[in-house]
């Protein structure tokens, strides 16, 4: 069985000391990885992550997940190749189809179909491999592009690549690819604007891993499945927790679905550890983000699930 990794991930840098601060807390906690999203409300990921490494001693770090219609392959290869190589090989790429329609609107880029924002993602994975490929690589006129340093993901060019989604494209794509596969603990709200999510059931859970689990095939036993972790509430009143998940829904979610879902963690130190190794013989999730704000709250179920 493979062994727990810990991450968490960045909601705001408020100031240079501030976030080496933060991030040498979350090494001393026990945390494995650092992530950064790629959304215009947040701070730019790779400057991010270049800082987090430099400001630590192992800590790993990562986008989850990078907007690829935001970037072209070629300026992409280069940001993943440079942040590569000055972390010393810590980075993990997580791509994505990109969902927050404003987004778009804001950076004035349109906001595709779906389907065509899924094969964007494919053809992007493919164009990094190219780039990364040293036998591929041309000298250019202000000489030759970088290459990252980890030759794990990509075709074994390039560093971790983290796929994660819900729907079949996706999920499809993450199977054929990646190393880390992330099943997204959200759906689409139908009828709602683009990026109005409610959360996965356990049922729908257990299907969505199944159905990316078939399409890898054999090498299903060689990927390492994420979850997003969505909320961490220490507390002796578990089922009180959960309805306070379903009166903040709306009632989208009931209490009872609450209680069973992967992606919330309710209860004292040792139900959630006990709820984390259960998800693990049910699912396969090993590895765990939780949101930045649930940094220390997470950290006594690290220790407790440590060997």
């Amino acid at each position: 069985m493979r062994e727990f990794r810990f991450s968490s991930n960045v909601f705001s840098v408020p100031s240079g000391d501030t976030f080496v601060q933060r991030c040498r807390l979350a090494e001393r906690l026990g945390y494995d990885t650092m992530f950064a999203a790629d959304h215009l409300g947040a701070p730019a990921p790779f400057p991010v992550l270049v800082a987090a490494a430099a400001a630590t001693e192992r800590l790993r770090v990562g986008t989850l997940v990078l907007n690829v219609p935001f970037w072209n392959p070629a300026l992409l290869a280069r940001e993943i190749a440079t942040t590569d190589l000055l972390t010393g090989g810590r980075l993990e790429v997580g791509l994505g189809a990109g969902h927050m329609r404003w987004e778009f609107d804001a950076a004035g880029l349109p906001f595709a179909p779906f389907g065509v924002r899924a094969r964007q993602l494919d053809r992007m994975i493919g164009e990094l491999g190219r780039w990364f490929r040293t036998d591929d690589t041309k000298p250019l006129p202000g000489g030759a592009p970088p290459l990252p340093v980890q030759k794990r993901g990509f075709g074994g060019y390039g560093p971790p690549l983290i796929v994660g989604g819900t729907g079949d494209r996706i999920l499809r794509i993450a199977a054929a690819h990646a190393d880390i596969v992330s099943v997204a603990g959200a759906y689409q709200v139908k009828g709602a604007e683009p990026g109005t999510f409610r959360l996965a059931s356990a049922t729908e859970t257990d299907e969505r891993v199944a159905f990316a689990r078939a399409h890898a095939g054999p090498r299903a036993e060689r990927i390492e499945w994420h979850a997003l972790i969505q909320r961490v509430v220490e507390t002796g009143d578990r089922h009180a927790a959960a309805q306070q998940v379903s009166v903040d829904t709306g009632g989208a979610m009931t209490a009872e679905q609450a209680l069973e879902s992967p992606f919330l963690l309710f209860g004292t130190v040792e139900q959630m550890a006990a709820q984390l190794l259960r998800q693990r013989d049910r699912y396969g999730f090993t590895y765990l983000t939780v949101h930045d704000p649930y940094l220390e709250a997470f950290a006594p179920v690290i220790a407790a699930l440590r060997p």
